[in-house]
């Protein structure tokens, strides 16, 4: 009888903790698709299924001699950011590709091409020439002082560009990744379509390898709000692993291996995959082009990206042995930072599956972590927990999906949500009645941002839904486009597994062997062992006791031992850390040496200390370029 009690406690327990429900994948990937509509600028089309919207930007880019209506405001403002945009466009189209087919079974897979094209179209507008990109439209300051219907806008929408003199590699890069990942989902149903988007792919491409520069220095107005803190040699990497995808050119592979020291492809080793760091993504489909059996005269250096594809997801299940291993929440999410968290943790879940159904159609190839394998299974489960948890298996019993759940964020942090549909009340809203009337306004937002992810519970498992809590309560477009993937994945259930490579692709695929030199697929035991070309050596070079704490200084020497090449950007990672550090400054990942470009040539060394009363902290190379 006891246990019958415990028994049924437990059951009790795991119900509340997951919101009172099981959960309904199919469900959330309908909401995930829908969001993307609520997200929409230019003139809705008579399918738009988000009513309370309504036309909106239509003189963008008229100043400038130029049509940019269209495309996606990127989050709860009105501004079009090009970056997060095309990244956005490029994982929807990942996620059809990957798995087109469950979300075909699902009933969806026509709402999510449509989402795909609503960014593609808006892309072809915003490239009228080879060496032309324009990269935003409006501004986020102005935006920002201002709370208004995006139907009601009198903001600044100056159109901004780059082009020879201006370069952007890392949009242009990553707007190509876009339009060639976009070619692929639409190479059987519209080719005269998928023909145009390559095209603007290769040009863009081109146009970001030979004009080399970061988009925030050439367009400012954008630094503080998307900046390029990870450089362009990820977007230039990326772009040309999918083009190589999209047209099994082999230049765009000898491009991806032979760039792969110096733009950073296999230097760097991180948790985070987003918006402005794509490494991981370049990672994993380079490994997937390695298991597909693709790779080759490149196989050694496809297995170089590999292990770093197999870092990362280490990173994420916690079995680097502390050397990377991302946070989590007392409740088990994965947490890296205070604003829009869940932007890595949806970002995140879809590269674990489609890493992980690449791994299992290989034979089942594990990941190879620094405390033990990890079986694909490992990583589709973790993946899994990821979602559970956003979509109400938490602590909280919160679903952070605005409309999905019992209990779900009732004041998302998004103007139009927020004020009153211009179809319910068509008088005009101002900036300054914005503010008044409707962003301190207590209660629900009059109009439901259905599908929304928003920005998600703190380290604590803690979430405030006030609408001026903008860290938590701020829903994106590039935090739905990756659980559109995995959503799919998990809806279709054990038989789900993703096809990308073969489905959507079974007539490139057969001219692509053609021309492909074929390797064998390597088992992960197989994995070459590459020798970093940084040594890290750490020494405790005094101790004192103070207060009855022994405090022990360390004095950590980086060395590049490479024979002839300059390490360039070099990252630091830092754990278990309880005191300062000198000779490092901190950086968005990690830390990195002071100066304006610091290096260290062949055979150089730098040297920083730090200070604490513990044993020495986990030091490792986050990531370089060595040129």
């Amino acid at each position: 009888m006891a246990l019958l009690v415990i028994l049924v406690l437990a059951a009790m327990a795991q119900v509340s903790y997951c919101g009172g429900a099981s959960i309904d994948y199919g469900k959330a990937l309908s909401k995930s698709i829908l969001f993307l509509e609520a997200q929409r600028s230019g003139v809705l089309p008579g399918n738009q299924r988000i009513a309370w919207r309504a036309n909106s930007g239509l003189l963008d880019g008229k100043a400038n001699g130029v049509d940019l209506t269209g495309g996606y405001y990127d989050a709860g403002d009105n501004v079009k950011f090009g970056l997060p945009m095309a990244f956005t466009v490029t994982m929807m189209a990942w996620s059809v590709l990957e798995y087109g087919e469950q979300m075909g079974a699902a009933g969806e897979l026509g709402h999510a091409v449509e989402a795909i094209k609503w960014g593609t179209d808006y892309f072809a507008k915003a490239h009228p020439e080879a060496n032309v990109l324009y990269g935003e439209v409006g501004d986020g300051d102005t935006d920002h002082n201002c709370w208004q219907r995006p139907e009601d806008m009198t903001t600044s929408r100056q159109a901004y560009r780059l082009d020879t003199q201006h370069p952007g590699s890392d949009l242009a890069g990553e707007t190509a990744a876009a339009m060639a990942a976009a070619s692929l989902v639409f190479r059987r149903s519209n080719p005269g379509y998928a023909n145009q988007l390559l095209q603007h792919s290769k040009q863009l491409f081109d146009f970001a390898d030979k004009y080399r520069g970061r988009y925030d220095v050439s367009i400012p107005v954008a630094r503080n709000y998307y900046g390029s803190v990870s450089g362009y040699g990820d977007e230039l990497l990326w772009a040309a692993a999918w083009l190589f995808q999209a047209t099994a050119d082999g230049k765009y592979l000898d491009y991806l291996a032979n760039n792969a020291d110096a733009l950073g492809g296999t230097g760097w080793s991180t948790g985070q995959f987003g918006w402005d760091i794509k490494y991981p993504g370049v990672q994993v489909l380079a490994a997937k082009i390695l298991l597909q059996g693709k790779a080759g005269a490149h196989s050694a250096v496809l297995r170089r990206y590999r292990q770093k594809a197999d870092f990362f997801a280490c990173s994420c299940l916690r079995k680097q042995g502390g050397s990377g291993d991302v946070q989590r929440t007392p409740g088990g999410l994965m947490y890296h930072q205070k604003w829009n968290n869940l932007q890595f943790v949806t970002s995140a879940s879809f590269l674990l599956a489609a890493y992980s159904d690449s791994l299992t159609a290989a034979s089942g190839a594990a990941v190879q972590c620094s405390s033990g394998a990890a079986a694909p299974s490992e990583l589709m489960a973790f993946a899994k927990s990821q979602v559970d948890y956003i979509l109400g298996s938490n602590p909280r019993g919160t679903s952070y999906m605005v409309g999905y759940g019992f209990t779900y964020p009732q004041e998302a942090h998004h103007r139009g949500a927020s004020i009153v549909s211009v179809k319910s009340n068509p008088a005009f809203v101002s900036c300054h009645d914005g503010y008044s009337s409707w962003y301190g306004r207590k209660g629900s937002n009059p109009n439901l941002l259905d599908g929304a992810i928003v920005g998600g519970p703190d380290e604590h498992d803690d979430f405030a839904d006030e609408r001026n809590n903008y860290q938590q309560t701020e829903a994106t477009t590039y935090n739905s486009a990756p659980f559109m993937g995995v959503l799919a994945r998990l809806a279709a259930g054990h038989g789900g597994r993703g096809r990308f490579g073969r489905s959507f692709q079974d007539e490139f695929a057969r001219a692509a062997t053609e021309r492909d030199n074929k390797t064998s697929v390597l088992p992960a035991a197989d994995h070459d062992i590459h020798l970093s070309p940084i040594a890290i050596e750490q020494n405790a070079t005094r101790s004192w006791t103070e207060k009855g704490r022994a405090y022990r200084r360390y004095a950590v020497t980086v060395t590049n031992r490479s024979a002839n090449k300059t390490v360039h950007e070099l990252h630091i990672g830092i754990a278990k850390l309880y005191g300062p550090v000198w000779g490092l400054d901190k950086a968005r990942y990690g830390y990195v040496l002071p100066g304006a470009a610091p290096s260290m040539p062949a055979g150089g060394s730098v040297m920083f200390v730090y200070v604490h009363a513990a044993p020495p902290a986990n030091v490792w190379v986050t990531g370089y370029k060595l040129v």
